[in-house]
C-alpha cells in the first residue's frame, strides 16, 4: 500500500537512480516523496475533481487505501468535514508518519492514519459510504479477497472507487507489466461479488469505476451503469458499525 496514488508514478522515474526497500519505496525517502507530489502531477491526476466525482458529504466516512503521504486522503478528510472521517491505511511506517505530521500540521482531527502489517490486509474500523483504491491495485496478492473484505465494511449504498493506470505505454505510471488492464481489473471485481455502476472518464491516464455490491441494499434501482448519475446513498448515524473481522484479508504488498 506505500505504492499510494502517484508511488507508480515517482517508481518509474526513480527505478534507475534508487535503491528500495522491501515495499518498493526509495531508501532516500525525502527525495521520494518529492516525486510523489512533483508539480506535473496536478495536471494529469486532477485531485479537485477526483474529490468532487467521489460524491463526498459533510458527516461521511471514508477510507483511502494505498493512502501515502495523504494526497488524496487529506482533501477527502475536508470534504467530509468535522462530523466526519477518514482512515488513511499503508504498510510503510513512513508514509504513516507523513501523513500524521501533515494532518497535525493541518490541524485536521477527522483522519486516522492506520499502518497495516505486511502480508494482511487491514480494513477500515468502521463502515464507510466511500473506499478508494488509487494506483495500488496491482499490489494486491489476492485482489478479490481483498475486494470482498473492503466490501465488509460499506454501508448500505456504499461504494469503492478504484482509480488506476490503463495497460499501455503511458508518460507515467509503472512499467507496463505491473498494469492491471480495466478488463482484467472488472473480472476480478465481479470474482469478488462487486458490480460496475458507473465510470468517469475524465483522466488522461487512468480508469475510474466505481463500484457496489451486488444488487446491494440502497442502490438506486434503474439506474443505469457506467452512467454519470449521482449514487444513490444510506446515511446512517449515531451507532458505530462493529469492529472489523480479525482475520483480514491480504496486505495489498
Amino acid at each position: 500500500m506505500a505504492h499510494d496514488h502517484a508511488h507508480a508514478h515517482a517508481h518509474a522515474h526513480a527505478h534507475a537512480h534508487d535503491h528500495f526497500d522491501r515495499h518498493r519505496n526509495p531508501v532516500e525517502f525525502g527525495r521520494y516523496l518529492e516525486k510523489l507530489e512533483g508539480p506535473d502531477r496536478e495536471a494529469w491526476q486532477k485531485p479537485d475533481r477526483l474529490i468532487a466525482a467521489f460524491g463526498l458529504r459533510p458527516g461521511d466516512v471514508a477510507c483511502d487505501v494505498g493512502a501515502g503521504p495523504g494526497y488524496l486522503a487529506l482533501r477527502m478528510a475536508r470534504a467530509v468535514g468535522t462530523g466526519g472521517e477518514v482512515y488513511a491505511i499503508d504498510v510503510e511506517p513512513r508514509m504513516v508518519e507523513a501523513l500524521r505530521r501533515r494532518a497535525r500540521e493541518a490541524g485536521m482531527k477527522n483522519i486516522r492514519a492506520i499502518l497495516a502489517m505486511p502480508g494482511r490486509g487491514a480494513l477500515p474500523p468502521r463502515r464507510c459510504h466511500l473506499i478508494l483504491i488509487v494506483n495500488t491495485f496491482h499490489h494486491f496478492p489476492d485482489g478479490a479477497a481483498y475486494l470482498r473484505g473492503l466490501a465488509s465494511r460499506l454501508v448500505p449504498g456504499g461504494r469503492i472507487v478504484v482509480v488506476d493506470f490503463h495497460r499501455r505505454e503511458l508518460p507515467v505510471g509503472p512499467p507496463l507489466e505491473h498494469k492491471v488492464s480495466r478488463a482484467d481489473f472488472l473480472a476480478v471485481a465481479r470474482e469478488a461479488g462487486l458490480e460496475r455502476i458507473r465510470e468517469r472518464r475524465f483522466l488522461p491516464y487512468q480508469y475510474f469505476v466505481e463500484l457496489a455490491p451486488v444488487s446491494a441494499p440502497g442502490r438506486r434501482r434503474g439506474a443505469p451503469k457506467g452512467k454519470e448519475s449521482a449514487p444513490a446513498r444510506s446515511r446512517p448515524r449515531g451507532r458505530r458499525a462493529p469492529a472489523a473481522p480479525r482475520r483480514a484479508a491480504r496486505s495489498p504488498r
